[in-house]
This record gives C-alpha cells, sequence and structure tokens, in this order.
C-alpha cells in the first residue's frame, strides 16, 4: 500500500534540523490537498446522489471508520449539527471501538468486521440513508463490513481510501481515492492520509447541505443560534439577505425565534405565520421563498 511506504528521502528526518523537518511535513500537507483535487468531480458525483437520498424527512447520514478515519468522520457530522441545523436523529456514527475510541485507542477493534456489520444492522438503513465510510488502507475490515452491510441494505454509500485498487472502493457506490502516496513518517496517516480525508469530508458535508438549501448566497442561514455571538453573526445575515437595518433585523430575528430564514421573509413584509408557510411550500429553499413572497 502507498501509505505505507517507506520514503527514502526521508531516511534521515531525525537527524535534520527542526525547521527543515517542519518545512518537509508542510510540503506533505499541501500535496494532500493537492491530491483532493482530481476527485472534484467524483465528490460532486457523490454530493448530488446524497442530496437526493437526504430530502426526504427520514434520511440519514451514516458514518463509519477506524482510527484516524474514523475520529474524522465523527468530528465531521457533529458539526452538521450547530453549523446547518442539521438534526442530531438524522447522523448516525459506526465508529470502531465505540465513541469510547474517539479518545483513546481500542487496539484491534479495527479488525473486527462482523462489528462493522453489527453497527450497520443496528442503525436499520434504508435507501433514504446516506453511509460514508472512511479508511486509508482502503481495507480496514470493520469499515469494509460497515459498507458491504449498508450497501446490501439499499443505502447510498461513498467510500473514501488513500490508497487505489482497494476493496472499499471497489464495493462504495461512490469511491473517492485520495492517493497521498507515501507519509514523510511512513505509515502515520494522521498525516497527509488524514487532512487529504478532512478537505473531502468537508467538501462532500458542506456540498450536500448547499444542495439541501442550507446555505444561502454564502451565509450558514440555518445555524443554530446558541449564545451571543452567534445572536449577532444572526442579525448581520438577515441584515444582509433582506437588506435592512440592525434594529429590524433583530426584531424580525426575535419574532422568528432565532431561525434566520425566517427572520430574512418577516423583515422582508411577511408575518411569521406567511414566513413559515413560504418555506414550507418551497421545501425550506429561501431563494424559492423570498422569490414567491416578491411575486405577490
Amino acid at each position: 500500500m502507498a501509505t505505507e511506504l517507506i520514503s527514502a528521502r526521508y531516511g534521515d528526518l531525525d537527524l535534520w534540523p527542526t525547521g527543515v523537518a517542519v518545512e518537509a511535513m508542510l510540503e506533505g500537507q499541501l500535496a494532500a490537498a493537492a491530491a483532493v483535487r482530481s476527485q472534484g468531480g467524483a465528490i460532486a458525483a457523490a454530493v448530488d446522489a446524497a442530496a437526493e437520498r437526504l430530502r426526504g424527512a427520514g434520511g440519514r447520514l451514516i458514518y463509519a471508520g477506524a482510527g484516524t478515519s474514523g475520529r474524522l468522520a465523527v468530528q465531521d457530522g457533529v458539526e452538521l449539527g450547530p453549523t446547518y441545523d442539521w438534526p442530531e436523529a438524522r447522523t448516525v456514527y459506526a465508529l470502531a471501538g465505540g465513541m469510547d475510541a474517539l479518545l483513546r485507542s481500542v487496539e484491534g477493534a479495527e479488525d473486527d468486521a462482523a462489528a462493522g456489520e453489527a453497527a450497520i444492522a443496528r442503525a436499520e438503513p434504508t435507501c433514504q440513508d446516506v453511509v460514508i465510510a472512511v479508511a486509508a488502507s482502503g481495507r480496514t475490515p470493520y469499515t469494509l463490513g460497515a459498507l458491504r452491510a449498508a450497501g446490501a441494505a439499499g443505502a447510498l454509500t461513498v467510500g473514501m481510501a488513500n490508497n487505489a485498487g482497494t476493496p472499499l472502493l471497489e464495493a462504495a457506490g461512490h469511491p473517492i481515492l485520495l492517493d497521498t502516496g507515501a507519509e514523510v513518517v511512513a505509515g502515520s496517516t494522521r498525516m497527509k492520509a488524514g487532512t487529504a480525508q478532512k478537505i473531502a469530508l468537508n467538501l462532500l458535508s458542506t456540498a450536500v447541505m448547499l444542495r439541501l438549501g442550507r446555505i444561502y448566497k454564502g451565509l450558514m442561514v440555518d445555524m443554530r443560534v446558541s449564545n451571543q455571538k452567534l445572536a449577532g453573526r444572526a442579525i448581520r445575515m438577515v441584515q444582509e439577505i433582506s437588506e435592512v437595518d440592525e434594529a429590524t433585523a433583530a426584531t424580525a430575528l426575535a419574532q422568528a425565534q432565532g431561525r434566520t430564514k425566517l427572520a430574512a421573509l418577516i423583515a422582508l413584509g411577511a408575518t411569521p405565520e406567511e414566513a413559515r408557510g413560504l418555506l414550507g411550500d418551497n421545501r425550506d429553499n429561501l431563494r424559492s421563498a423570498i422569490a414567491r413572497l416578491k411575486r405577490g
């Protein structure tokens, strides 16, 4: 596997001055980012397919992985709640070793394919669900077991791996190859491989939220207003969208109970009830709701 290769270039890494070693590691991180570029089309295809499954009320995002890959996958899912108000009930995690493995290594857990299958079976996936499985090697038994079980249940499957021609990519409905090659520290996939995975996960989930109407004009219009900083951000978003002053935006946001989309429509002249109706009639898409409001 490319991620396990020992690079002759770094054979004397421990003898290099710290500044030179850090520069070499940074170069590797930049190369990891570049490795994602070739997969833009594959990521976009996965996004469109995933958004189609998730538009209904019941579709879930299910993340599967082990070790560093699994932790990165969990982080991606957790952040969707406060950022895009993605419901916790619609996010599931299949992490080798259980959620305790977020804080401490659970040795051997990644080798248990049956445990991956069982984790997916407990989630009871359907054709509305999207499973994102991540493994640097592309052959981690737990992750592969989870992906195959999800596919057999009819879920959409997305596989991310850092090695070509591996079982995970072959089994995934939407394979995404992040070809980062040998690591500066041989086999330490928390470095280049992990960086590429983090970028790809960010791109995938953010673009899914975009397609689901949770982003409008580059703004996080479904953001949860949970503190003063975010309340200020929400007011500024309403000002930007509705072209009103701060006081009007703040009043609208209060009437909308902190929901930015509703507040923007209220600031544009809709009553709270009308605003809710407009969003309901337009599949929660703010752009369509505003267009409908302006048409009268």
